[in-house]
């Protein structure tokens, strides 16, 4: 029982019981006081009752709320990741697909490391902090880093497969790769170099399906990073009126590792940009010099001669895509620390300690 009924029962009683109201010295006047004072207490606790119940009802509306958007967010992020994850192991196997009289122990070896490769995607894009991949935001950069890949093993697969057999598909990218490699075989060029990586054991049959295949895939890299540049001026990339979170896009880059996030990140991609420019001539320069050349049946096998040749030519334009895109960063960071300052410029100094701190994501 509360207040407001203990002081409604004895009001009650005072009226109903005259010796009861002599005994409690209460008059008239006090009478409708205490009656005035218990319908007032009541009022205040049915408000108040009223108000717990709406705040229980909107904290549990709420709770609702926060956890089916939670689990929105992960179903989508999940999603996401999943069919990253199959693109990955479409990628792993497509060789083993394509080339014909691939045994059982390759089957299963090339399927045990596309679920391997499958499942680091899956957890690192299922992930809310990165920890290897880059760019997670940068659409423009990993799709058409995956599509160089995909492109060339897929092309470099139908060339080889060709030899063992031949179909209308892989006459014509057999022949257009010996076009390309009849094209881009000259004196210090690439395509040269990485047939100097054969050691003297081998064949000039050999020797040309090397550098068909290096040719084939050394071009195909050039034409992804013309349509990586192409892509970035049209969409834009990263956009400088959007928030662009510098830790969940490069989780190896520490931006607070000393000097400016400016200079570190121009730095950075010239250095990529270099060893990217070097890498196809550095790659067989070092195996002719360190050793007496890779035994021409090992190179010209099917699959470690498609994956290497893919590798020989992705790690290059993969090195200078990153640095493109560091560098476009390093230029949004300034253009928004710029307009930044241009703000901070015309308000009062006396109100500049009221600003607000610096972009989170700078």
């Amino acid at each position: 029982m509360d207040c407001a009924e203990i002081l409604h029962d004895a009001a009650h009683s005072a009226k109903t019981d005259p010796q009861m109201a002599t005994k409690l010295r209460l008059d008239k006047h006090n009478l409708r006081e205490i009656t005035g004072i218990g319908a007032e207490l009541g009022g205040i606790v049915a408000n108040g009752t009223a108000w717990i119940e709406a705040l229980r009802s909107k904290l549990r509306l709420t709770a609702v709320i926060s956890t089916d958007g939670w689990a929105r967010t992960w179903l989508s992020r999940a999603m996401a990741a999943a069919v990253r994850a199959f693109l990955v192991m479409i990628l792993i196997v497509a060789p083993s697909v394509i080339l014909p009289g691939i045994g059982t122990d390759t089957k299963q070896i090339v399927a045990l490391l596309a679920l391997f490769g499958g499942a680091l995607v899956f957890f690192e894009y299922n992930a809310v902090y990165p920890s290897l991949i880059e760019f997670r935001d940068g659409a423009p950069y990993n799709r058409i880093r995956y599509l160089m890949m995909l492109t060339i093993v897929v092309v470099l697969s139908s060339i080889v497969a060709d030899l063992e057999a031949s179909t209308t598909v892989s006459r014509f990218f057999h022949a257009i790769g010996l076009v390309i490699g009849a094209s881009l075989d000259f004196p210090y060029s690439p395509v040269r170099l990485a047939s100097y990586m054969l050691d003297d054991s081998a064949t000039a049959a050999q020797i040309v399906q090397v550098k068909i295949a290096a040719a084939t895939a050394y071009l195909i890299s050039l034409f992804s990073l013309a349509l990586f540049v192409i892509v970035l001026k049209l969409v834009g990339w990263p956009s400088t009126k959007s928030a662009f979170n510098v830790w969940v896009n490069l989780p190896t880059f520490e931006p607070t590792a000393g000097g400016d996030v400016v200079d570190r990140l121009v730095r950075d991609s010239h250095m990529n940009l270099a060893v990217g420019f070097l890498l196809p001539f550095v790659i067989p320069a070092a195996v002719a010099l360190l050793t007496s050349g890779v035994p021409a049946e090992t190179l010209t096998s099917p699959q470690t001669l498609i994956w290497a040749m893919a590798l020989w030519a992705y790690m290059p334009a993969a090195l200078i895509m990153r640095a493109v895109a560091m560098a476009r960063i390093a230029d949004m960071i300034r253009i928004k620390r710029a307009a930044k300052l241009a703000v901070l410029g015309a308000i009062e100094p006396s109100k500049l300690d009221h600003d607000d701190d610096e972009d989170d994501d700078l």
